[in-house]
């Protein structure tokens, strides 16, 4: 088993997933840019089969890069990498699970994330993925009302 460390760069949000067409590179990236307009964005997607790349879309060099780099360092097939800055995954998961390619998501976060690998000959397969860090406790009524206020001061709930 390969354990590969996935990063965001800072100030951005990751997901990641697997699609199985090379069609899903555009349609993700229509996605993104439907339901955020102006997010900084990149996508790379494994291709598995035919000329085999890694093929990318997005507006910001930077994350263009770090995107291609971590798929083609993963090497599985049929993955693909979204990295977001200026939204949240909750913005953007939705019209993802909506594009017709998408087979599942593993992770949407800005967490350091770690995926377990597992390579048979040619093929890498992702047998799953860690998200974060282990709780240390249970939230006390001080966490829970700071929890109540984030989301407020966010604007994904009133009151």
């Amino acid at each position: 088993m390969i354990e590969y460390e996935l990063a965001a760069p800072e100030g951005c949000n990751l997901i990641f997933g697997q699609s199985h067409f090379i069609k899903s590179v555009e349609d993700i990236s229509e996605a993104i840019v439907g339901s955020v307009p102006g997010v900084k964005f990149a996508v790379a997607f494994a291709e598995s089969s035919g000329k085999r790349l890694v093929r990318y879309d997005g507006n910001d060099k930077e994350l263009i890069s770090k995107a291609t780099e971590h798929v083609l360092k993963m090497g599985a097939g049929h993955t693909f990498l979204a990295l977001i800055r200026g939204a949240f995954p909750i913005n953007v998961l939705n019209a993802i699970k909506n594009v017709p390619e998408v087979v599942s998501i593993y992770c949407a976060t800005a967490n350091p994330v770690r995926v377990f690998l597992q390579q048979s000959g040619e093929s890498v397969a992702v047998l799953g993925v860690s998200d974060g860090l282990r709780p240390v406790g249970l939230e006390g009524e001080e966490e829970r009302k700071e929890r109540v206020k984030f989301l407020r001061e966010l604007g994904y709930k009133r009151g």
